[in-house]
């Protein structure tokens, strides 16, 4: 990564030809950068316009979220921080101006999730809370920060005793329960009710119901009794059959919209002239493929060990990109919706027929685990 302040630099340079000469005119440049992904160029505008009126807050939101969006969480070099800094600062500026937005508070908050400063979310988002008790994001993020508290000390308590990751519990050291007990119980209580909040809120979040049915499953190793270890079981039992039900008909949805742009889409123009549309084999299609985004395992999925390849049916456009008519074939439904995101990022080299650019018709396959290899770079890049 360059110097901070040289990427402003150039990213301000860019921005040279046909220079806006108001707020609004600075602020209608960083939108126009923001939406198409160039954030640096989205900043240096948003940057100018926090100049020429520093007492809009919009101003400062929009550039703390871009530069929160060049930020790379894990990463540890000096100007991947600053850009972390900066932001957070931006955002700490709109509370001056504001002390309650909402936005401010949920971005401060996903700011310290990033960097896994736990305390720090959970103080953001207590007082996003207070400030909008119907959030139901921000009570999920609660319950999140929850399950990112105890996971790691119960992950090696149950590995210094030997226990295998699909070992049943409960633990069998009544010292280790009672340690943990003592540390982590009301945590795992407090993002119970978090969660329990959030869907109260939302009875769909699917997520919430995913982490819901982690904490009581854990939970459920530090209790003494099997009775109350088999009624914490039962009860995460009914979370994930109730999490599986509403991703099934997520997808169903997402397919059914998919497959209803596939089937009837609209007639052109009369004046228009209909592009050729070519299928093309998957083995053909792959060596085509200049830019390749791997899919995030989905981590109900990955919890509970689903495995398997998503089958799409999918329109690539004489560019090369996808033109979203996208169908789901066959896949597991917490599988589809991640497939689905990945694949409408993925870029081809465009197919030639008599020499002009036309839409390709053809079927990918995502397999889940997603492939760790090398991810291929487009060319534009």
């Amino acid at each position: 990564m360059r110097p901070l302040a040289t990427g402003f630099l150039l990213a301000a340079l860019s921005l040279s030809a046909q220079d806006p000469v108001d707020f609004t005119g600075w602020m209608n440049r960083g939108v126009a950068e923001f939406e198409s992904g160039n954030y640096p160029q989205a900043a240096a505008a948003f940057e100018r316009a926090v100049a020429s009126d520093p007492s809009r807050a919009n101003a400062r939101l929009y550039l703390g979220t871009a530069l929160m969006q060049q930020y790379i969480p894990g990463a540890d070099a000096p100007d991947n921080l600053s850009l972390a800094e900066l932001a957070r600062r931006q955002f700490l500026q709109v509370l001056d101006l504001d002390h309650a937005n909402p936005v401010a508070l949920a971005s401060l908050g996903s700011l310290s999730l990033k960097q896994k400063k736990w305390d720090d979310a959970q103080q953001w988002y207590e007082k996003l809370i207070a400030a909008d008790p119907s959030n139901a994001d921000a009570w999920y993020s609660m319950g999140f920060i929850a399950w990112s508290k105890w996971y790691s000390a119960y992950g090696k308590a149950r590995a210094n005793l030997g226990m295998r990751l699909e070992q049943p519990g409960p633990i069998p050291e009544p010292a280790v329960r009672a340690d943990l007990t003592a540390r982590f119980g009301g945590v795992i209580e407090d993002g119970i009710k978090a969660l329990t909040r959030a869907l109260e809120i939302d009875s769909t979040y699917a997520d919430a119901m995913a982490y819901l049915n982690l904490l009581i499953r854990e939970r459920a190793d530090l209790r003494d009794t099997a009775e109350e270890y088999r009624r914490d079981l039962a009860t995460a039992d009914q979370w994930v059959d109730q999490a599986l039900a509403t991703k099934k008909a997520q997808a169903e949805r997402a397919a059914q919209l998919s497959e209803h742009r596939i089937v009837d889409p609209p007639p052109p123009p009369p004046s228009r002239e209909v592009p050729h549309r070519i299928p093309l084999k998957s083995d053909d299609l792959e060596r085509r493929k200049i830019h390749h985004v791997a899919p995030v395992y989905p981590p109900l999925a990955a919890e509970l060990a689903i495995q398997g390849t998503v089958r799409l049916a999918i329109v690539i456009g004489p560019d090369g990109r996808m033109q979203g008519m996208i169908r789901a074939i066959s896949g597991h439904p917490l599988l589809i919706p991640a497939a689905l995101d990945a694949v409408k990022q993925w870029e081809y080299s465009p197919t030639l027929l008599n020499g002009k650019p036309v839409e390709v018709i053809a079927e990918v396959s995502v397999n889940f685990p997603p492939d760790p290899g090398v991810v291929k770079k487009s060319t534009r890049d």
